[in-house]
């Protein structure tokens, strides 16, 4: 019987490649997709490529098909890889940092913009903390920046 992180090793191993590319589109979608669709939006060469990418999913137990219509859906999803740092919104996936750089980006303009113009910019203090939220924001939009690139495509 294996463990959840042998399990979790054997779908990080298996969706590689195409698998993850067939993985995330049915992932953003979020709705049933067909083979054709799959084709078509993933540019693959035939349909015969993304139905066996589809069927790996589905033995996987990623994906199931339904038996009118022959659409794929997926049934659950895995935070394996990249995917461990995205957030779902609808059919948007973000960057989990995308939202740490909005946050630390919109608090750092309210705090020059407030409460910076009253006090002396030269003090060693408030240079501190002009340059600390300055770099905090930067790290962040870089790390969101990061693992969007990240995505399959």
């Amino acid at each position: 019987m294996n463990n959840p992180k042998e399990n979790e090793t054997q779908l990080d191993y298996a969706l590689r490649g195409k698998a993850w590319k067939v993985y995330w589109y049915l992932l953003k979608s979020g709705t049933p997709q067909s083979v054709r669709e799959v084709q078509r939006a993933l540019h693959f060469s035939s349909p015969s490529v993304a139905s066996h990418h589809l069927e790996q999913l589905r033995e996987l137990g990623l994906v199931d098909k339904q038996e009118l219509g022959g659409h794929y859906f997926l049934v659950g999803e895995v935070k394996i890889g990249v995917l461990r740092h995205y957030v779902k919104l609808g059919k948007l996936l973000f960057p989990r940092y995308f939202f740490y750089a909005v946050f630390s980006t919109t608090f750092y303009a309210a705090f020059l913009a407030v409460l910076m113009p009253g006090l002396n910019w030269l003090a060693r203090e408030n240079l501190f903390i002009m340059v600390f939220g300055a770099v905090v924001c930067a790290v962040f939009w870089y790390e969101a920046y990061r693992m969007w690139s990240l995505r399959p495509y």
